[in-house]
């Protein structure tokens, strides 16, 4: 496809009836729609059928007719595009499904009928309530919105209990607070409903072309990443300033835990620096400042319209981490001087009031990622007092706040906080390893008990430990018994509390199982880092294709759900779908590992530093991609063959290039504005030309192989080698199976 293709014509998806997979669609701002193609009926989601508005559901659907005659969803031909919903009623009807951008509207159209069109709205307490100048006005379920329904074109209407009845070709369906507001709404969209429909799509189109431009020999690789790239950018929204919705139907809020995972590959990796500048702004303000409090220097847990929670602990590092995330990609040194007092609060009150003798970071049972609890406020899940996830990130806190503190010129808390890093680090790998287990304990009990429990979480943890043997064996070890072809299970299949299904209410609460088995799908994200990390790309890259495949064929359309069940149900052969339909931190680690660690863009901008360090798996033969790092915008191409290629243009980007292929060393260029960067490498040698204008070679090297490289390679293969992905037992073999539901 060349740039000059309609990309966003490209990427429509045909959903055939027996899929009737959920469609969602944000407005960018507060609201959001959620249908199913062909009829609404998911156990779980169908509640939120319709417009919710700022955790308000507003109405639940409509019906359409044709004269006296309903449309049967459930016979439509349905395509889904990127900004729009379009089922066919039989060759001459045509039905579109628009939301606008920032607009508490939705339009919808029929297009080829010869009959008066209807709409009726759904839901209980949806109820008509009068007409006033040929608009129709309802009341809505909750929120205190008032709903109004008009023709597309200034024209009479009739209504016959809830339906409204009009001439033309459809309706605008606008809900506010008042008539006034709802009124001045229609002036505009009737006015400019065309243009907001074209503003809609040159947006995405902009965005897919230049921020996340990509083409490859792998049509179906391009179009999940398109649509993931899509499908995450409906979760950025700005309901209470900028920020993440965690994840749809139930997560339309911000989470300061998913808000920060998702960061990378939400809006940095895709070039979004002045928006994730105004996500960690906007957060910052909610951070607690009372000194006195036990959750002094916290960011919330939850952010929304009528609550800020502070009971996480991971999300506060993660903020920071985020904010260092932030300075590197964009390059944006000003932010730091902005936000060091928050910084220096999210340490500082760390250390009075959550922080033991050895360094290590406390927590209540709850307050990590695995927060489920029962109906006695007990945790399903226990990990207090020192999970090793927790550890892990309050070691990159403080080494991220070091970082601040160079910039800042705050020797003190930079040595302080360096300090505080090495002593965790030192005391991990003594406290959370024994010689009886090859993998590390998940947690520090508050008896100093360690828990050997198998979690995915050491994932995370792997950067306290040094041992890179001991490391290998702890990625073979999970991936054999937590990661499954279809994701990362949240507890060992060998478990007596593992859950083999996550809703199974014969059984027991879902709760009970969120996380003793369910899949957790931003887990994928760390597991594919860590065995491409340790050389097997292509074993990462399975994972990475069975959840493109996700995205194009189940569950919403072009998105990743939250959960999955760890095992298939008996007579399927791939295991449901559960939790939220669209999950922020499931679609951003899928994209922040194709940028970072298959593509290997890994920049510093606030040293003028970049890592390209490609890790491409077999199946891509070539490649064409864009990326953006501080104000500047790489073209990269990628061709293998029996030399493998890369090239990149630098059009306006100075700064120093660490090129690191593999088994050749890191080595370091000083790239110039409007140069182009030619990597070639065979397995003899690796060279590197920098070119100016007019062909003009401005450095070369030629690199060989690193003998210290390939046997570190040998080393982690012999461990590796022949791993497999975990697989399920005979259901029998799962006590929790045979107990009776509370």
């Amino acid at each position: 496809m060349s740039r000059k293709s309609d990309i966003l014509e490209t990427m429509k998806i045909a959903v055939p009836r027996q899929a009737n997979r959920s469609v969602s669609f944000t407005n960018k701002a507060a609201a959001y729609y959620f249908t199913q193609t062909h009829e609404t009926n998911h156990p779980e989601y169908a509640w939120f059928e319709g417009l919710n508005i700022a955790k308000n559901r507003v109405f639940g659907g409509y019906d359409l007719f044709v004269g006296d005659q309903k449309l049967d969803n459930r016979a439509a031909e349905v395509v889904v595009y990127p900004y729009k919903l379009e089922r066919r009623h039989g060759p001459a009807l045509v039905e579109d499904l628009w939301l606008f951008d920032y607009k508490n509207v939705l339009e919808i159209t029929l297009r080829g009928a010869t009959q008066p069109l209807g709409i009726a709205l759904k839901g209980d307490k949806v109820h008509y309530l009068r007409q006033q100048d040929n608009v129709a006005f309802f009341s809505a379920r909750e929120g205190g919105y008032l709903i109004a329904v008009a023709p597309k074109q200034a024209q009479s209407i009739s209504i016959i209990g809830q339906r409204v009845s009009a001439s033309g070709d459809g309706f605008y369906v606008l809900v506010g607070k008042g008539e006034a507001e709802i009124t001045a709404l229609l002036q505009e969209v009737r006015r400019n409903g065309t243009g907001l429909q074209q503003a809609r799509q040159d947006r995405m189109r902009q965005y897919l072309l230049t921020n996340t431009y990509l083409r490859s020999s792998n049509d179906s690789l391009d179009l999940a990443l398109r649509w993931l790239a899509t499908t995450m950018d409906q979760l950025v929204t700005r309901q209470q300033g900028d920020g993440i919705y965690a994840g749809l139907p139930w997560f339309n809020e911000y989470w300061g835990r998913d808000e920060f995972i998702a960061l990378p590959g939400a809006v940095l990796v895709t070039g979004q620096f002045e928006t994730a500048k105004q996500i960690l702004l906007s957060f910052a303000k909610f951070q607690q400042t009372d000194k006195s409090s036990r959750y002094y220097g916290r960011v919330p847990n939850i952010v929304n319209p009528s609550n800020i929670d502070y009971h996480t602990t991971d999300g506060t590092p993660r903020f920071i981490i985020g904010l260092q995330d932030y300075v590197k990609y964009s390059g944006d040194t000003s932010l730091i001087r902005q936000l060091y007092p928050n910084v220096q609060a999210s340490i500082e009150g760390a250390l009075q009031h959550w922080v033991d003798a050895k360094g290590y970071l406390l927590h209540e049972d709850n307050e990590t990622w695995m927060d489920a609890r029962d109906a006695n406020l007990v945790a399903y899940t226990p990990r207090g007092s020192r999970a090793n996830d927790i550890q892990a990130l309050w070691y990159q806190q403080l080494l991220a706040g070091a970082y601040f503190a160079t910039y800042m010129h705050d020797s003190a808390n930079k040595t302080k906080w360096e300090r505080l890093a090495q002593q965790v680090k030192t005391h991990f790998e003594q406290d959370y390893r024994d010689p009886q287990h090859d993998y590390l304990a998940d947690r520090l009990d508050k008896h100093n008990q360690a828990d050997f429990t198998l979690r995915p979480n050491q994932l995370y943890a792997l950067d306290l430990v040094d041992d890179p043997a001991f490391k290998h064996q702890v990625i073979r070890k999970t991936w054999e018994e937590l990661v499954y072809p279809w994701g990362v299970a949240s507890l060992d299949r060998h478990d007596p509390q593992f859950h083999p299904f996550h809703l199974a209410p014969e059984y027991y609460h879902k709760d009970a199982a969120y996380h003793r088995g369910a899949i957790w799908l931003w887990n994928n994200g760390i597991a594919m880092q860590r065995m491409i990390e340790a050389g097997q790309t292509e074993t990462a890259y399975q994972l990475f294709a069975n959840m493109n495949r996700q995205a194009l064929t189940r569950g919403v359309v072009g998105g990743l759900s939250e959960n999955m069940d760890a095992y298939p149900h008996p007579g399927e052969s791939w295991p449901r779908l559960t939790g939220a339909y669209l999950q922020a931190w499931s679609n951003a680690e899928q994209l922040r590992i194709w940028y970072q660690y298959f593509l290997g863009i890994r920049p510093d901008m606030a040293n003028h530093l970049l890592t390209l360090a490609p890790r491409m798996p077999a199946s891509i033969k070539n490649l064409e991609y864009n990326f953006l790092v501080g104000k500047s915008s790489v073209s990269a191409q990628y061709e293998a063959g029996h030399m493998t290629a890369y090239s990149y243009t630098f059009n306006d980007l100075e700064a120093k290039v660490i090129v690191d292929v593999f088994p050749f060393a890191p080595t370091a260029v000083v790239v110039k504005k409007e140069s182009v960067l030619k990597v070639e490498a065979t397995d003899q040698k690796l060279a590197i030309r920098l070119v100016g204008k007019g062909g003009k070679i401005l450095s070369e090297q030629m690199v060989a192989p690193s003998a210290a490289l390939l046997a570190q390679r040998e080393q982690s293969t012999k461990i590796l080698s022949g791993v497999s992905f975990a697989q399920p037992l005979d259901l029998k073999l799962h006590p929790v199976l045979n107990q009776t539901k509370k």
